[in-house]
C-alpha cells in the first residue's frame, strides 16, 4: 500500500535529542558558541570558549544543529551577567554575557581567521583596536511595531533572534538615550492610532542636537493621527516625519520645515547635515576615531588626489579634503551623492568633487579610472566588499589604500586579490568596535604597493 504524504513527512522527522553536555571550543561568526556533538557542529546559543555546558536542541540541519544553553557546568572567567533583561531574547545583541575586552579580542580573532584562511596573509602589524562607550551608542536604528492582542496590544521592538517576533522593549541599553526614554511612550502613542495595525516600523536618527522619529504608514493617516504624532514631537522634543512608501515619501509632521540633522567632526572643523533616513555609520564617537585613524595611514600630503569609493554622504571625503589637493567621492545613491555636494558648500570645500556611479556594475567600474589617477584610496564598501571595482584598478594604482570594512569575509577575498594579484602588502589591520555587545565586526585595513 502506497504511503501518504503525512506518513512520508512522519517517518522522515528525526527525534529531538535529550539534552546533552559539551564544550564550546570557539564563537562563531554569529556570536553563538560553537561545539561538537559526535562529530557533528552546534551553534550553541549563549555559549562562551572554553566553557562546559549542558545543551537543548533547537533545530537539526544534515550537517549541524542549533541549540542552546540550558546550564553553565563551568563558566568562561570572561562570562558576565548581562545588564539587559532582554538579552537572550532580543536579536539587538548577541554578546552581552562577555566582558567588553573580551568580545573585542573574540572580534580580532575572527579577523585573523578570515584573512589567514581566505589568502594565507597577516599584516606586518596588527592596530591596537578602536574603542568608545559601549552603552546606549546607537545613533541610528529601525524599529519594528506590531499589534499583537495575545500579548497586550502595540508591541515596539528589534526581532527576536532569528525570529519574526519582536520583542517588547521597555528600555534599551544600544540605542541613543533620548530614543530609548521614549520606548514606553511610543507604545502608548501607536496604540492611540486609528492605523494601529499598520505602522511597521519606526525608523530613529540621531544628530548632535537633535533626534528624529521617522513612522511608515501602509495607510493614510487620519487627521487625528497627525494630531497625536505632532503632539508627541511637540512634548518631547523630538522631530517626527511619516513615511507613506519609499525613501522619497518621507514628510515632516513637526516641525513642519525643519533644517537637516547635523553632526560634527572636530578635528577637521566640519558640520556634517544629513536626513532622518540618510544611511550615516550608527556610533558617533568611533567614527570620529575612524576618520582621524583612516585619514593618518592614507599618510595624505597637501599635493595628493585622493578617490574615495563608496562615499556616502561625504564623511571621509570631506576630511579628506581638508589635507589633499583634490578628493574625489563616488557613490551609487543619488540621494547621498547631493547631501554630500550640500555638505561640501556647508563647510566651504571648493577641493571635492562627487560622482554617481554603480561600483558593482563592470562597465561603470572600469570607467571609473579613465580620468582619475589618484594617489591615495579610501574605500568604506557594503558588506559585500569592492572586489568588482578592485578589478578594474589600473596598470599604475594608488601607492596606499585605506579600506574600512562592515565584513571581515569580504575584506579577507579582496585582501588575497590585492596582495596576491596586484602586489599590494597588507601593512596594518585592527578592529574597530562600531557595533559593541554585537557579533558585528567592523576593521580597517592599509594596502601599499
Amino acid at each position: 500500500m502506497a504511503i501518504g504524504r503525512r506518513e512520508r513527512v512522519k517517518a522522515r522527522t528525526r527525534p529531538t535529542p535529550p539534552e546533552v553536555e559539551a564544550r564550546i571550543e570557539a564563537l562563531s561568526d554569529d556570536g553563538r558558541g560553537l561545539a561538537r556533538i559526535d562529530g557533528k557542529v552546534a551553534f550553541v546559543s549563549g555559549g562562551l570558549p572554553g566553557e562546559w555546558v549542558r545543551i537543548a536542541f533547537e533545530k537539526s540541519k544534515r550537517h549541524y544543529d542549533h541549540a542552546r544553553v540550558v546550564a553553565v557546568l563551568e563558566a568562561s572567567p570572561e562570562r558576565v551577567e548581562p545588564p539587559c533583561p532582554h538579552f537572550g531574547i532580543c536579536g539587538g545583541c548577541s554578546l552581552q554575557h562577555l566582558e567588553p575586552l573580551a568580545q573585542i579580542r573574540e572580534k580580532e580573532a575572527l579577523l585573523r581567521e578570515k584573512l589567514q584562511r581566505f589568502g594565507d596573509i597577516t599584516p606586518s602589524e596588527w592596530l591596537a583596536p578602536t574603542r568608545a562607550e559601549a552603552w546606549h551608542y546607537r545613533r541610528s536604528a529601525r524599529l519594528g511595531a506590531r499589534d499583537v492582542p495575545a500579548k497586550g496590544g502595540i508591541i515596539v521592538g528589534f526581532r527576536e533572534r532569528r525570529s519574526s517576533y519582536l520583542t517588547p522593549l521597555s528600555d534599551c541599553l544600544i540605542l541613543d538615550q533620548r530614543i530609548s526614554r521614549l520606548l514606553p511612550a511610543l507604545v502608548e502613542l501607536i496604540s492611540g492610532l486609528s492605523c494601529r495595525e499598520r505602522v511597521p516600523q519606526i525608523e530613529s536618527s540621531c544628530g548632535d542636537e537633535e533626534a528624529a522619529l521617522v513612522f511608515r504608514h501602509l495607510v493614510p493617516l487620519s487627521e487625528s493621527d497627525q494630531e497625536r504624532l505632532i503632539t508627541f514631537g511637540k512634548t518631547h522634543g523630538i522631530r517626527i516625519y511619516s513615511q507613506a512608501g519609499g525613501p522619497d515619501s518621507v514628510t515632516p509632521l513637526w516641525p513642519v520645515a525643519p533644517g537637516p540633522l547635523t553632526y560634527a567632526l572636530p578635528a577637521f572643523d566640519l558640520e556634517m547635515a544629513f536626513q532622518p533616513t540618510d544611511f550615516i555609520q550608527v556610533n558617533a564617537a568611533i567614527n570620529q576615531l575612524v576618520i582621524d585613524k583612516a585619514v593618518a595611514l592614507l599618510d595624505v600630503s597637501s599635493n595628493d588626489t585622493v578617490l574615495d569609493l563608496f562615499c556616502g554622504l561625504g564623511n571621509f571625503t570631506l576630511p579628506l579634503a581638508r589635507r589633499a589637493a583634490r578628493v574625489v567621492g563616488v557613490e551609487a545613491d543619488l540621494r547621498l551623492i547631493e547631501a554630500a555636494r550640500n555638505n561640501a558648500r556647508r563647510n566651504d570645500i571648493i577641493n571635492a568633487e562627487f560622482r554617481q556611479a554603480d561600483l558593482y556594475d563592470e562597465a561603470e567600474a572600469q570607467a571609473l579610472w579613465r580620468d582619475i589617477r589618484p594617489d591615495r584610496l579610501l574605500l568604506d564598501p557594503p558588506r559585500s566588499g569592492a572586489i568588482e571595482v578592485l578589478k578594474h584598478l589600473p596598470k599604475e594604482p594608488p601607492q596606499r589604500m585605506v579600506y574600512v570594512s562592515c565584513n571581515p569575509a569580504t575584506l579577507a577575498r579582496d585582501a588575497e586579490y590585492l596582495v596576491n594579484a596586484r602586489k599590494y602588502h597588507l601593512t596594518h589591520a585592527g578592529v574597530l568596535d562600531m557595533f559593541p555587545h554585537t557579533s558585528h565586526v567592523e576593521s580597517i585595513a592599509v594596502f601599499e604597493r
